[in-house]
This record gives C-alpha cells, sequence and structure tokens, in this order.
C-alpha cells in the first residue's frame, strides 16, 4: 500500500467517524434540564497549595529578654491531595445559564517546609523542621454556570464564581496558623453527560485565595517562644485549590 493511499484511507476513516459523532441519537433525560430547580451530590478529590511572602531577617526578643536574629525561609513544598463531599443546587436562569450553590467539605492538608539560614550543622547545613497544616474547609461557592447547547447526551460548560471557606481546624502549637474565615474565586470547565437514570457532571476547578488567610495573631499565642521565629518568617498567604469534582443529578 503507497503512501497517497494509507493518507485517503485514514481520511476516509476520520470522515466516517466524524459523521458518526454528528448523527442524532436518543437523548436520555431530555427535560431534565427544563426544571427550574435541581439538586445532586458531589464527590471528588483535590490538590492543596498555599503561597507565602517571606519577611526575611527578624529580630526576636525570647522570654529572657535575649535579642536574636533569625532568617528563616518557608514554603510548601507540594501539592498536597485531599478529598471532597458536598450537596448541589443549581437554579435555572436562562436557557444557558444557572446560578448555582454546592456547599462542600474539604479534608485534606498542607506540607510545610521552614529551613532556618541561622542555624547551621558542622556541615554549614541549616535546620529545616516541617508541619503537616492539617485543613478541614466548609466550603459554601456560588457559581455562575454557562452551558453550550446540548448535543446528543453531553454539554460541555464553564463556571465562575466566588466561595467562602470557613477552616475548623488549627492547632494552637503549629508553627503557622490560618485565619478562621476566608474566600476563593473559581473559575471551571466541564461537561454534563446525560445517561439513562441521572446525569454525570465532571468539573474541574482552580481556586485561588483572595485577600491574606494568615493569623497574623497566632505569633502572640504560642506557649513555646523557640516557636515564634518559625511563626512570624511569613507576612502573608495565598491557598490556592485544584478540584476534581463529580456531581450526580
Amino acid at each position: 500500500m503507497n503512501k497517497k493511499r494509507f493518507i485517503l484511507l485514514m481520511l476516509l476513516f476520520v470522515g466516517a467517524l466524524y459523521a458518526q459523532a454528528q448523527q442524532r441519537r436518543v437523548q436520555h433525560k431530555p427535560y431534565i434540564d427544563l426544571r427550574p430547580l435541581h439538586f445532586g451530590i458531589v464527590v471528588g478529590t483535590h490538590l492543596q497549595d498555599i503561597e507565602f511572602e517571606n519577611v526575611g531577617l527578624q529580630t526576636i526578643v525570647d522570654e529572657e529578654g535575649n535579642v536574636n536574629d533569625y532568617l528563616i525561609m518557608t514554603d510548601a513544598d507540594k501539592w498536597n491531595p485531599g478529598f471532597s463531599v458536598g450537596v448541589l443546587a443549581e437554579l435555572r436562569l436562562h436557557e444557558n445559564f444557572a446560578l448555582r450553590f454546592s456547599p462542600s467539605m474539604h479534608f485534606g492538608a498542607k506540607h510545610l517546609s521552614f529551613i532556618n539560614m541561622t542555624d547551621l550543622d558542622e556541615e554549614g547545613n541549616p535546620h529545616k523542621v516541617t508541619q503537616d497544616l492539617k485543613n478541614t474547609y466548609v466550603g459554601l461557592p456560588v457559581n455562575i454556570k454557562f452551558s453550550a447547547p446540548r448535543f446528543n447526551n453531553y454539554r460541555p460548560f464553564i463556571s465562575a464564581g466566588i466561595s467562602g471557606m470557613i477552616n475548623l481546624t488549627g492547632g494552637d502549637d503549629d508553627y503557622i496558623a490560618l485565619k478562621r474565615f476566608s474566600s476563593m474565586i473559581e473559575v471551571g470547565i466541564g461537561c454534563d453527560f446525560y445517561l439513562p437514570f441521572f446525569k454525570l457532571i465532571p468539573e474541574l476547578k482552580f481556586c485561588y485565595g483572595l485577600g491574606n488567610s494568615l493569623n497574623t495573631n497566632h505569633i502572640n499565642e504560642l506557649r513555646d517562644a523557640n516557636k515564634r521565629a518559625y511563626a512570624g518568617s511569613v507576612s502573608s498567604a495565598q491557598s490556592k485549590m485544584i478540584m476534581l469534582s463529580f456531581y450526580f443529578e
């Protein structure tokens, strides 16, 4: 088989697949989107990260009145996976627009590393400590969903909105603590899949924190004075999340 004949066969094959994709098929749940209000549940997974602004060289006065200088670099050294679960309420506003409210709980953690540049070992390596900043969030997102026209049994969409976040965890002896209340902006992309008995909606969502989510008063609440230099090593923090959710209606 020569090259031209092979290319021609491949074009015919791709054309046949495209024609098959354009054929109308039996629609599952044909009237589900006409209901004014939809309810469902959501489960999924997510990745958490956080960005810190380091203060650089700082001066700490210990309980005995001694003045010490510290240079500690703080960072979240990896994205950490977690689990999410919640419910969904969707209000139909227009043929292509809907208002979504999906309160959810997010279980996860952020792994933090503190590199103390002023505390070196015999080989000249800085001392390093870590913290697992465990988080259990209650998210209260409100999003606008814009959907393309339905074709057969799928319908892609994009969404955007804002979410209030309530942090239910926080240890008194942690180096770093986050505020109890914060907010995040959300942008997502997904697709409605109409199955015989329900609608499945996978969505990939990107979330970025608004404002400073760092609890700056935490340094004054620490009972261990040796931890104050680590708590004071950053001045602000922005949380980030990437969520893969599966909605069932």
